[in-house]
Parts: C-alpha cells; sequence; structure tokens
C-alpha cells in the first residue's frame, strides 16, 4: 500500500511541527528522529532540500499521493493566477479535507474513511471518492443512516473551529462549501512558492 501508515509523530519530527493537528507526543520530543536525535550534527540543506522537504509536508498534510499531487499541481499551473495559491485551493477543495474541516472527522485520514464507507454525502448523493472536488455552494451531510455514528459524534462535539468559507447545520448535520478559501484563510503553515519553485525545475 503506497499510503503512509507509519507514526505520525515520526513524520511530525521530520518537518518540525505538529502538522496532524495536536500531538502531545511531538511536544515532549519536537527534534528530528534518528537514534542521534537532538545530538547529530545537520548541515546546511541545499535549496533543492528545502523545497523539496516542503512538498513533502504538503503532501503528508493533505494525505496526498505523488501521483495525484503532481496532477494537482499542473492543473494549477494551467489556471489563470498565483500557481501557489491554486495549489493550496485545490487542496482545500478535496472533499475529505472539508468533511475534516466541518468537523464530521477529527483527522484527515478518518474523514477519508468516513467518505470511502459511503457516510458522506453531496447534495444529497453518496459521494465515496476522497479526491472529489467540491464547487460553490455543494452541500456536504452525513448520510441519514451515519448520523447516529459515535465516532462522528464525537468528532462534532469536540470540534471549535470556525471556517468563513464554510457554513455548518448542527441539526442537520450538514454543511455547505460557500466557496474556494482565499490563501489567508487558509491556516496550514506551507511556502507553496518553494513547492512551485521545485516543480518548475
Amino acid at each position: 500500500m503506497a499510503r503512509y501508515t507509519g507514526p505520525k509523530t515520526k513524520i511530525a519530527r521530520k518537518f518540525g511541527e505538529a502538522i496532524f493537528g495536536e500531538d502531545k507526543n511531538f511536544e515532549k520530543r519536537n527534534y528530528p528522529p534518528g537514534q542521534h536525535g537532538n545530538n547529530r550534527r545537520r548541515g546546511k540543506k541545499s535549496e533543492y532540500a528545502i523545497q523539496l522537504s516542503e512538498k513533502q509536508k504538503a503532501k503528508y498534510t493533505y494525505g496526498i499521493l505523488e501521483r495525484q499531487f503532481r496532477n494537482l499541481f499542473k492543473k494549477a499551473q494551467a489556471s489563470s493566477g498565483i500557481t501557489g495559491e491554486i495549489l493550496l485551493q485545490l487542496c482545500e477543495s478535496r472533499l475529505d479535507n472539508v468533511v475534516y474541516r466541518m468537523g464530521i472527522a477529527k483527522s484527515r485520514d478518518g474523514a477519508r474513511q468516513l467518505v470511502s464507507h459511503r457516510h458522506i454525502t453531496v447534495n444529497g448523493e453518496i459521494v465515496n471518492i476522497p479526491s472529489y472536488r467540491l464547487r460553490e455552494n455543494d452541500v456536504v451531510g452525513v448520510r441519514e443512516k451515519s448520523k447516529s455514528l459515535q465516532v462522528i459524534e464525537d468528532a462534532l462535539a469536540s470540534n471549535n473551529n470556525v471556517f468563513e468559507w464554510l457554513t455548518w447545520n448542527a441539526d442537520k448535520k450538514e454543511g455547505t462549501f460557500v466557496k474556494v478559501p482565499e490563501r489567508l484563510q487558509i491556516p496550514e503553515n506551507i511556502k507553496e512558492q518553494l513547492i512551485v519553485e521545485l516543480y518548475s525545475k
């Protein structure tokens, strides 16, 4: 299986930030992984290494594989506007990401699983493709049979995030993807210009 299923804290430590959300283990050991941990001498990173690291961080953050990510970049490059911003907007428009942002799942992995297992609807129809791209005013909801699932109840109860480009109706357990977010509205700490420079080589 191509998707990474190992320890998430190890990846977070590699990038020096908790990219998968709150992580108590990362807080205890917020230095790079490896046998010698904090004591290992690390030379200055090359420009290429910095760019590659930023791309890997974006891929792990959104849970996207290399080929999918490259295709998203090509789509962003072909669009009019700032390529790096459009790339992040395409990532944010994915169904699994929006399910996570709405608080239906506690993580993007959990959101991907809910979508794959047919618990999520878009405009009243079941969609089981995590990479499905949402458009303005699409309504994302929890399927009627799945509304009582404990994992969804728990996620919604612990969610206190509010995003300007999304609305949420707690009674109906559905929300609207109002519009594609602007770069300033996307909270992820990703230097998208480095990714553009990497792919442009």
